[in-house]
Order: structure tokens, then sequence, then C-alpha cells
């Protein structure tokens, strides 16, 4: 179960928003959450806790293809993001480095900014603590939660062949 609270946007929120271009230098997790968002939110950095969840319009994460968007985001202290659509290539980046995401447009559009949200993704429930409000999204299948539970496809893919780390 991830529980948090709610940091809202809009459609579209593009991946040179989420971290700009000037940021790409570097793959270090800690300098990418440095910069998430500041060109769309320079209040998100100071605002942000581990475990917040961010919930969104459609289309999160278009634009270009870059596996830092979702970095930046997860290292911040994002649990999970709830939109109402993905960007395909965010979709699959962001289940590869263990983001959890949801695509659920009526959570998307009812959940505010501040709200506190628990996320079940075993079953596909979002629960709006605030508002009492249940909704149904796609559960993933388990594999895909063990993946996301590994840290995603690295690590998961490590666990899987007995590596160590």
């Amino acid at each position: 179960m991830i529980e948090g609270k709610v940091i809202k946007y809009g459609n579209n929120v593009d991946t040179d928003v989420i971290i700009p271009a000037r940021y790409l230098n570097t793959s270090n997790p800690e300098e990418l959450a440095a910069h998430c968002m500041e060109d769309l939110d320079p209040s998100f950095k100071d605002r942000v806790q581990p475990g917040d969840i961010i919930v969104a319009g459609s289309n999160f994460g278009c634009g270009s293809s870059r596996e830092h968007a979702p970095m930046a985001i997860k290292a911040s202290g994002i649990s999970c993001i709830i939109a109402e659509t993905f960007a395909r290539i965010f979709y699959r980046n962001a289940l590869n480095i263990g983001l959890p995401i949801m695509e659920c447009p009526e959570a998307a559009q009812e959940i505010r900014e501040g709200d506190r949200v628990a996320v079940d993704l075993a079953n596909g429930t979002i629960t709006n603590l605030t508002s009492g409000r249940t909704y149904k999204a796609a559960s993933f299948p388990p594999f895909m939660q063990e993946l996301i539970q590994a840290g995603g496809l690295v690590e998961y893919v490590k666990e899987k062949m007995g590596v160590n780390r």
C-alpha cells in the first residue's frame, strides 16, 4: 500500500518541464531531484515530501523519451503517479525504474491538491482518504508488481539471476 499527500498538475506535463534539458548531463538521481519540476513548479522541490503522490491530467510525460524524467520524480520522493493517461514511453520508463504509475481518469479529475491518497497496486484501487471516495484502476499483473517492488527492471533481472548487488 502506498499512501501520501497529493501534488496536482494538469494536462500535457512534458519531460522538458519534469527535468529541463540543461540538467541532462547527469544521471545522478539526487542531482536530478534537485531540479525536478523547476520550470513548471519552482516550489516543488521545497514542498515535496517522501511518499507524496503526483496526480495529473492526460498525456503525462509527453515529449522526449528521456529516462531522466521518471528518475527525477522518483528521487524527489514521489511514491506514485496517478494520471488520466501517460505518454507511452514515459509509462514504460517509469516502470523500468520502479516508479509506480496508475491510469484512472476519474480519480485524476476528482482528487485535489493536498488530499491524502492510498494506492493499492495489487488490486488497482485508489482511495482518496480526504473525501472517502474509492476509484478502480487496472491492477498490474504479479510480475509487474515484482518488477516495481524490486526497484525496476535492472534490479528485477539481477534478483531473478541471483546477481549480488
